[in-house]
């Protein structure tokens, strides 16, 4: 099982350089690149730039974080995240990272389960075509707020299931999983080969519905029983990589270099329980 980094868990305080830098120091075999933190990078970076840290040293990119409210959108809206989509395949092809992750639209109003679930068809479906000639995959990741139209495993893989086309799959965020009280069961039924992207976290003691991002901690410092979730991605064959995605702004207050070693140790001490996490030389 690779070790990933998410740049949501230096966020406020951190760049992509400067994660690169640390997670390379710290044993980190992948990163997921955030949007906004790489567009920011190429104001005084190249991608030739970016291509070459690379090359020259051992993390590699993982996936892209993330184009955002993909369905129910409106022309303008949707016209951004063909844009954005375009943008991020052509920085894939260079970098060699063929993954992003795409995330559903919050408070759309009185849509219907079937609706939503036909838009986000739809919506997936179109992208998907667009992403083929680069070789892309799309991740779908369900958010565990009540007001995300998909926000739980079971209503995220369905989707995914019914969109059929190989380079469409899905994000397993042990935060969201737990938030929206996703079942265990569907994920036991789950193809692992659909699972395109692992999360790790965890948070306070808060009821189903009541949970949002800013209450996530490490992973084994909370109330999310992980054990499950590890035990069944290990039965169901899954073991490619798992990233530790945290958004608690008391993090951002850190140093990084603190930020980003704690994040690695506290990810091998739960994971290593189930997989292999050893750092390969």
């Amino acid at each position: 099982m690779k070790i990933a980094f998410n740049e949501a868990t230096t966020l406020k305080n951190s760049t992509l350089k400067k994660d690169l830098e640390l997670c390379e120091k710290y044993g980190y075999d992948l990163i997921e690149v955030r949007l906004d933190k790489l567009k920011e990078y190429l104001l005084e970076n190249t991608v030739e730039d970016l291509k070459s840290f690379f090359q020259n040293n051992r993390i590699k990119p993982f996936a892209f974080n993330a184009l955002e409210f993909i369905n129910f959108r409106d022309e303008a809206g949707y016209q951004q995240i063909k844009d954005d989509l375009k943008f991020l395949c052509e920085i894939g092809e260079i970098i060699d990272c063929k993954k992003i992750i795409v995330v559903p639209t919050f408070d759309v109003g009185d849509y219907t389960q079937s609706q939503i679930k036909e838009e986000s068809i739809r919506v997936l479906d179109e992208l998907a075509e667009l992403a083929v000639p680069y070789n892309v995959k799309l991740a779908l990741e369900f958010v565990g707020y009540p007001n995300c139209s998909v926000n739980t495993f079971g209503q995220a893989y369905e989707i995914v299931t019914e969109v059929n086309k190989d380079n469409v799959g899905i994000v397993l965020d042990c935060f969201h999983f737990h938030a929206m009280g996703s079942k265990l069961e569907d994920l036991k039924n789950a193809d692992p080969d659909k699972i395109f992207v692992f999360h790790i976290d965890d948070c306070e003691d808060l009821p189903v519905g009541a949970l949002r991002d800013h209450h996530r901690v490490w992973p084994g410092e909370g109330a999310i029983n992980l054990d499950p979730i590890l035990k069944t991605l290990k039965e169901i064959g899954y073991d490619e990589m798992v990233s530790i995605e945290l958004f608690r702004p008391e993090f951002w207050e850190w140093e990084v270099e603190k930020t980003i070693k704690v994040g690695k140790e506290t990810t091998e001490k739960v994971v290593g329980n189930y997989f292999n996490v050893k750092v390969k030389s």
